[in-house]
């Protein structure tokens, strides 16, 4: 598989996990107050995922063009 190949599919996977993230954090957002003493560390998962989604897409552009 090419560099090109390896990065696309970086992106997909981290993207899948970004958007699952989002919904983990939506939908602690709906229960609360229930499990507020989670949201620290949903809102992190979020948020780190995000950033290495951003970072995997700037990657792949600069590759791609």
């Amino acid at each position: 598989m090419s560099d090109i190949d390896t990065l696309k599919a970086e992106v997909k996977k981290l993207s899948t996990q970004a958007t699952q993230a989002k919904m983990d954090l939506h939908d602690l957002s709906e229960e609360l107050p229930i499990n507020w003493e989670t949201i620290p560390e949903v809102a992190q998962k979020c948020y780190d995922l995000h950033a290495k989604l951003t970072e995997a897409r700037k990657q792949l552009k600069a590759v791609t063009g």
